[in-house]
């Protein structure tokens, strides 16, 4: 089967590889559509040479798993593992869930990695009804995935990004209020904070007495340096959290795809086309040129 993999040189290329030997607990699934994320291409060729592309998935249930856990032969799912850029792919079944009639195969394709880190990041600071929820790199495939389910959980969601048009379609989404960087803002409950650097010690001078700060990436690459003294303030205790917790994807995939179908959720899809174009795509999102996701059919 074909596959995209790292080469030595450092490009993504669509080569033949070994089928996948599903374990007892895996679902053998032909992938119809994936979806590429930001950090994947970024670091790609820190890989080595030969790895197997990819985490996001939608296609078709080829062979159930053997331990008659998950879905049957024929069934649309969406899914998430390693390994998921490829004609056929082996997934946990506890990373899978059924893609609902009413939704669009490939932009189930989208759900996973973003949607799991908006969702999952979300819940982790709290109740947020009412609260001031502020997203910094709003205009990528997470950024934009928090915006919507912010809003959904009753927040008051103010929307960051880098550059005027960056912006644009954030307020559709259910943004409150679109910025342009940081400054000027009133105090904020929670943070969702996706630029990592000198954003990430900015959002935790906004953030106010038992707020919650959630940092969930690294876009620009930069330190942060936190000055002495950061770690006290007055009042309830600020809290500070790292995120990566993708265990048992299944459920909240479910949710998701369930959301996708009933309109609840956009999946944002910026960039559509054949995964021989990976390299156009990557271009594009690494620079700056695409708010949402890449989704390849393969």
């Amino acid at each position: 089967m074909r596959a995209l993999i790292v080469s030595p040189g450092g490009p993504l290329l669509t080569q033949d590889v070994p089928e996948p030997e599903p374990r007892p607990d895996e679902a053998l699934v032909e992938v119809r559509h994936a979806s590429a994320n930001f950090g994947e291409l970024r670091h790609a060729a820190g890989l080595p040479p030969g790895t197997v592309m990819g985490y996001d998935a939608a296609g078709v249930v080829l062979r159930p798993a053997s331990d008659g856990s998950g879905p049957g032969a024929g069934e649309r799912v969406v899914a998430f593992g390693a390994g998921a850029w490829a004609e056929r792919a082996a997934f946990p079944t506890g990373s899978l869930a059924v893609v609902p009639a009413g939704a669009d195969l490939a932009e189930a394709a989208a759900l996973p990695l973003a949607g799991l880190t908006a969702l999952r990041t979300i819940r982790a600071a709290g109740p947020v009804l009412g609260r001031r929820l502020l997203v910094t790199g709003a205009s990528g495939g997470v950024g934009r995935y928090a915006v919507q389910l912010a809003r959904r959980a009753g927040a008051y969601v103010i929307a960051s990004v880098g550059a005027p048009g960056r912006g644009e379609g954030l307020r559709e989404l259910g943004a409150d209020e679109v910025v342009v960087g940081l400054d000027g803002l009133a105090p904020v409950d929670v943070v969702l904070e996706l630029t990592g650097g000198p954003a990430l010690v900015r959002c935790w001078e906004l953030l106010r007495p038992g707020g919650s700060l959630q940092s969930v990436g690294w876009a620009s690459g930069e330190p942060a340096v936190l000055p002495p003294g950061w770690n006290f303030s007055l009042g309830p205790a600020r809290t500070l959290s790292s995120f990566g917790d993708v265990s048992e994807p299944g459920p909240d995939l479910a949710y998701l795809a369930g959301l996708l179908t009933s309109g609840g959720l956009s999946a944002e899809v910026a960039w559509r086309g054949s995964w021989e174009r990976i390299g156009e795509a990557s271009r594009a999102l690494l620079g700056r040129r695409l708010a949402g996701k890449i989704v390849m059919d393969l």
